[in-house]
């Protein structure tokens, strides 16, 4: 009876859901920044009578849907923010914000959390407990789901358990996929600097070269994962920015390198590290150079709690149909939802949007689109998770 009222009710808020997210898909907002957004969501959300109140700043919002009977807190959470790319779609709705589109599918996310909002407050003569929205800014710069914490997000009432949508395009429309366990890699940032002794092009002899030093610590650390990583286990040490030296016959005194590192065990990551610090050690020792090393830590690894994700395996499958859910493979993205799983136990899951037009539409590409009817089967797919989890 209850999927049947949802299912109804997600088609009445649809063309609701469609309407918001191309209105923040015209006006998209980067990193904290997300304020227009916010007053969106909380304004759609006060229309329709939910409770709800500013968060981070301004920047974010949560808002709190109370069951008619006892039973758990859920929290569900969107991600607002949009990426520094030039939008090149030619669609009514294309971003009017020079340099700054959604290219993550964000805008969807914060529609459709909108949407369950309005879905779950309609029947909530029929909800066990509570069912906190969790509208977060600053996914893509790793500090948004801090601030909401910070802000007393999870507490109050206490959320007990906390999900996630994202859309994917590996995945077919009308499909879920799931992954108990590690599902997205910790994301962590490397700072190196090597200082050694400049001079003139012509007399190398007379320096001590930090870009020799460089290129072979580069060339070691392709060594890292390959001979201190278990083929079993995944890690990635990526160097991504080198910069030195000015001119083209000066020799310059110091070189500095950034990069990344991710894995999908926190032992892992350790391992890592401490073999990057070793091999920063002999190149100190045998070219005469002084390394600096600085691991600036990220999001940790997403660890989806087995039982919550056995969950969303059976809520798709009742919703969408038998076979209609997948497992998935983990991949080496961060996502900043980890540190809300330091704080109750939860599952970051995939909503497929791969349909015929949309092949090409690749996340954080410049002509990222997907299609409508995605959100509507996100929509009662998320609120039917939610009846299922307050009465868990």
């Amino acid at each position: 009876m209850i999927r049947e009222l949802i299912r109804r009710e997600a088609k009445r808020v649809y063309p609701e859901v469609v309407r918001l997210r191309r209105e923040i898909h015209m006006r998209p907002e980067l990193g904290m920044e997300t304020f227009g957004t916010a007053d969106l969501v909380v304004s759609a959300l006060r229309k329709a009578g939910v409770q709800v109140e500013k968060a981070a700043g301004g920047a974010g919002a949560v808002a709190l849907v109370k069951g008619a009977k006892p039973g758990r807190c859920v929290g569900l959470r969107a991600d607002m923010d949009a990426l520094p790319i030039e939008e090149e779609n030619d669609v009514p709705y294309r971003s009017k914000v020079r340099g700054v589109m959604h290219a993550c599918g964000h805008d969807a996310h914060t529609a459709m959390l909108v949407g369950v909002g309005i879905v779950l407050n309609s029947l909530r003569e029929h909800l066990s407990g509570a069912v906190k929205l969790i509208f977060q800014p600053g996914e893509e710069v790793g500090k948004g789901a801090l601030a909401m914490i910070e802000d007393g997000v999870m507490d109050d009432p206490k959320v007990e358990m906390i999900f996630a949508q994202h859309v994917w395009t590996e995945l077919e429309l009308g499909r879920i996929g799931v992954r108990k366990g590690a599902c997205m890699a910790n994301m962590d940032e490397v700072r190196i600097e090597i200082e050694g002794v400049g001079g003139h092009g012509a007399y190398p002899h007379l320096t001590r070269d930090p870009i020799v030093a460089a290129a072979y610590l580069i060339t070691q650390l392709q060594t890292v994962v390959s001979r201190t990583v278990s083929p079993l286990e995944s890690a990635v040490v990526s160097i991504c920015r080198v910069q030195g030296g000015t001119t083209f016959n000066v020799i310059p005194s110091k070189v500095e390198l950034q990069g990344t590192l991710r894995s999908l065990d926190e032992e892992v990551r350790e391992r890592v590290i401490e073999r990057i610090k070793a091999i920063l050690r002999g190149i100190e020792a045998g070219m005469e150079v002084r390394c600096r090393f600085e691991c600036r830590r990220g999001s940790p690894v997403v660890y989806n709690d087995p039982e919550l994700t056995e969950l969303v395996r059976e809520v798709g499958e009742e919703v969408l149909g038998e076979g209609s859910v997948e497992e998935v493979e983990p991949t080496m993205g961060g996502e900043d939802f980890a540190f809300y799983l330091q704080h109750a136990p939860g599952t970051f899951y995939r909503l497929g949007i791969k349909a015929e037009g949309f092949e090409d539409k690749k996340i954080h590409s410049p002509n990222f689109d997907l299609p409508e009817e995605a959100m509507r089967i996100g929509v009662e797919v998320m609120a039917n998770l939610a009846f299922r989890a307050t009465s868990a």
